[in-house]
């Protein structure tokens, strides 16, 4: 059966009436349906540990993967993973560049009725030079490899001709990039899933609910994953595909 996988970048559960609102960044998760989950931007309270993560991991039968960037006496805050696939080794990569915000990527070996599936779920900088080390540091972990692979997350990218994505092309093949953000407009493609190998990446959408649109300032990316092959196919306006 396909597998069903998705990145949200929830904004700290901020919405865009500027409310923190875990509640209804859950009830957009849940409306995804997704069997794995990549989560930028969550932030863990002090006085709450992991409790947000926990929470959204337990209400949903979910095993939750913490990868936190920033570790602070206030909060920490950075990527997760929610995945419904027993996990067989996970490691957190340092995506950090001198002098800028400390960046990550979670490496997870999950297991699927079809045999071992990497996920690398990511959160890129946002200036250009480092989004470039980001990637050259990602494709190096995927140097001889053969597995089929996830990496998804929110890249920050919308030069569609700069390096990072003409190096993921060039890995990964096409991929359909919908616009996610703003979400209530959306208009730049931040955040991104790829396969390999890429034939079996069937679809790829932007979730637009009218939650999704409240709940951050990026709608979610949903991708379908199917073993047996399948049109590579894109919707929702307005979006591109890398070519």
């Amino acid at each position: 059966m396909p597998i069903v996988v998705a990145t949200y970048n929830v904004h700290r559960c901020i919405g865009a009436d500027g409310r923190y609102d875990p509640d209804r960044t859950q009830a957009v998760i849940e409306e995804l349906d997704a069997d794995v989950i990549a989560l930028q931007e969550l932030e863990w309270r002090a006085e709450d540990a992991l409790h947000v993560l926990n929470q959204f991991a337990l209400r949903m039968g979910y095993s939750a993967i913490a990868g936190p960037t920033l570790f602070r006496r206030d909060g920490h805050y950075g990527n997760a993973l929610l995945t419904r696939l027993a996990s067989k080794k996970i490691n957190c990569l340092d995506l950090s560049v001198p002098g800028r915000e400390a960046r990550g990527a979670i490496n997870a070996m999950l297991e699927t009725q079809h045999g071992p599936l990497r996920v690398l779920a990511t959160h890129f900088g946002l200036r250009a030079g480092e989004r470039r080390t980001q990637t050259r540091r990602l494709l190096g972990e995927l140097h001889g490899t053969s597995m089929p692979t996830v990496l998804m997350g929110d890249l920050n990218e919308w030069f569609l001709w700069g390096e990072p994505l003409r190096r993921l092309r060039a890995h990964f093949g096409k991929s359909v990039a919908p616009a996610t953000f703003p979400a209530r407009c959306p208009v730049l493609a931040l955040d991104r899933i790829w396969f390999e190998p890429t034939e079996m990446l069937r679809e790829v959408r932007a979730h637009r609910s009218a939650l999704a649109r409240a709940a951050s300032d990026h709608l979610p990316l949903v991708g379908v994953l199917d073993w047996n092959g399948g049109m590579l196919v894109g919707w929702s306006s307005p979006g591109s595909v890398d070519g």
